[in-house]
């Protein structure tokens, strides 16, 4: 690295002094270990941008590995949407890989470990080993399966791999120490029986090695140099260096496990059980549903690469948890499209707008700015006519001096056209105003350079053209829970915390342009917010997602 650019987070510098001590350049590569039990989700982001951003600033490889030790969980559609989330966040790996590539390998070792005297299988239920674990402050019991010879072992062994023991029947532990401090240390699992179909591998084996033992000998046999875990695997490291030492011989480039804190979202929650049991009760629709935390799901709800990664980047990585408000991460999003979309005009409660003085039948179309953010934007042409929708709240017959929007007897700017007064409104039997009858000044049209164009008024709206416009379903996306922390709260159940307010349904008249819009595509609905062509959109009925607003609502509520 450039010395004195910036300054070095706890993770570099372990790798700096590293590099300044007995590692070379080339001895750097990194990794990505997901299971593939679920969908990546907001959390796993920051993991991708921390392990591949390393890999770009040391110029080193970066392996994706499954960790795929677990058949009755894992499937295909989870590895397919995890390579498709890392490709869209803009990484590369340079190997893919799987836990289940080295089953060979790793049932050889487990083989030479019982030979050395080193692992033993045993007999007893799960709730037994358990219970002879012991606590923090009392050592465990050895097992009465301990001391079994080396011979029957790999004969109970053996029957474990060809599935003649049943699932739940014998395991294969490490012989450690059942009074070790590390109660991860004592004795802890290798292998279980599990006669479940694997993604990858079928019914090649029955028996499935525990994350323990694959993955620090999957670091060692893909030349990991620096293994990078969240803290909760921090007693787990001493574990990982002693099955390590167990297989490797001397001279050998051993891997280095280190821990950083995970940084928790507010109004979120992370875990994959959590997540699966929201879309199997029906209170999201799937996995990518743009509530959802998971990457599919942000970039569903129009979220993009890079102000995902400049809020991992902004957070950084530290050694101590805490909550970041998810309000961080929605501002990201804003300053990133702020840049980038395109402004429109769409119009979500609509209310009709009667031009009286302007000429039946005719229509004119107006340039408009795509994005004063971006010189290079260009413009567009947007049509108006006599008859307009603009926003039902953007009219009071008679209002205060500080609502700056249109009212009876006073002037505003319809944006990019004309400046107009309001007259009169009709009414429905009910007292609902249907429509808003107004004039306009001919001479005040935007951008015309005359006296009356430059006339000062104190508000602006936006509308459509209700002859030109595109019908639209749009969807108001809000977040997906109302408490802080969903999953903390005593006595109750995160569940009880979902918002039922977290999608509401409108239908929405656009402007024509519009029309042109791709699956994807992010713009700015003009003083309302952010919103992406929704993956349902089609031609005839087009789907519109918010992102988000253009201000945050939340913190009017928090306050």
């Amino acid at each position: 690295m450039t010395e004195g650019k910036k300054s070095l987070n706890f993770i570099e510098q372990i790798i700096e002094e590293d590099l300044n001590n007995n590692y070379k350049k080339e001895d750097l590569k990194f990794r990505f270990p997901p299971e593939p039990n679920g969908y990546l989700h907001i959390g796993h982001a920051s993991s991708i941008c921390l392990n591949f951003g390393l890999g770009e600033t040391y110029n080193a490889p970066v392996n994706l590995r499954f960790d795929d030790t677990n058949p009755a969980k894992e499937e295909q559609e989870y590895v397919d949407a995890i390579k498709r989330d890392i490709e869209w966040l803009g990484f590369k790996w340079a190997e893919e890989c799987y836990a289940s590539d080295y089953f060979q390998q790793l049932y050889d070792w487990a083989v030479e470990m019982v030979k050395n005297g080193d692992a033993y299988v045993d007999s007893q239920t799960s709730e037994e080993i358990a219970e002879q674990k012991g606590t923090p402050t009392q050592p465990g019991t050895d097992s009465p399966y301990r001391n079994r010879s080396v011979d029957e072992n790999l004969e109970l062994f053996e029957k474990m791999k060809n599935g003649d023991t049943p699932e739940k029947g014998d395991v294969l532990r490490a012989k450690i120490s059942m009074g070790a401090t590390n109660m991860l240390m004592r004795d802890p699992v290798m292998y279980r029986c599990l006669h479940k179909s694997h993604h990858r591998t079928g019914n090649d084996w029955k028996i499935y090695p525990m994350y323990d033992w694959a993955h620090g000998e999957s670091d060692f046999i893909e030349h990991v140099s620096h293994s990078f875990c969240t803290l909760e695997f921090l007693p787990h490291r001493e574990l990982y260096n002693w099955f390590i030492k167990k297989v490797s011989k001397p001279g050998d480039f051993e891997p280095k496990q280190r821990e950083f804190a995970r940084r928790n979202l507010s109004h979120t929650i992370v875990s994959k059980r959590k997540l699966l049991q929201l879309v199997e009760k029906g209170f999201v629709n799937s996995w990518d549903d743009p509530r959802m935390p998971t990457i599919s799901g942000l970039r569903r709800r129009g979220y993009n690469p890079d102000s995902i990664r400049k809020f991992a980047d902004s957070i950084g990585v530290g050694k101590r948890e805490n909550l970041i408000d998810v309000s961080h991460l929605e501002f990201c999003v804003r300053e990133d499209l702020n840049k980038k979309a395109p402004r429109v005009m769409g119009v979500l409660d609509p209310v009709k707008l009667v031009i009286t003085n302007y000429p039946e039948g005719e229509e004119e179309w107006l340039e408009a700015e795509n994005n004063p953010e971006d010189e290079s934007a260009g413009s567009r042409q947007v049509p108006f006519s006599r008859e307009l929708y603009i926003e039902r709240e953007d009219f009071k017959e008679s209002a205060n001096r500080k609502f700056f929007r249109l009212t009876l007897e006073k002037e505003v700017r319809l944006k990019n056209a004309y400046i107009i007064k309001g007259e009169s409104v009709k009414k429905d039997l009910e007292g609902n105003i249907t429509e808003i009858h107004c004039t306009y000044d001919p001479k005040s049209k935007s951008g015309s350079g005359t006296e009356e164009s430059l006339r000062k008024v104190k508000g602006t709206l936006h509308w459509v053209s209700v002859k030109h416009a595109i019908e639209a379903e749009v969807r108001l996306y809000d977040r997906l829970f109302t408490e802080e922390t969903p999953d903390g709260v005593k006595d109750k159940d995160y569940l009880d915390f979902v918002n039922p307010e977290s999608l509401k349904t409108v239908t929405g008249y656009l402007e024509p342009s519009l029309k042109e819009a791709k699956d994807g595509d992010s713009v700015q609905f003009q003083r309302i917010g952010y919103f992406c062509v929704d993956r349902d959109s089609t031609p005839e009925k087009p789907v519109f997602n918010r992102t988000v607003t253009l201000r945050d609502s939340w913190s009017k509520i928090k306050n």
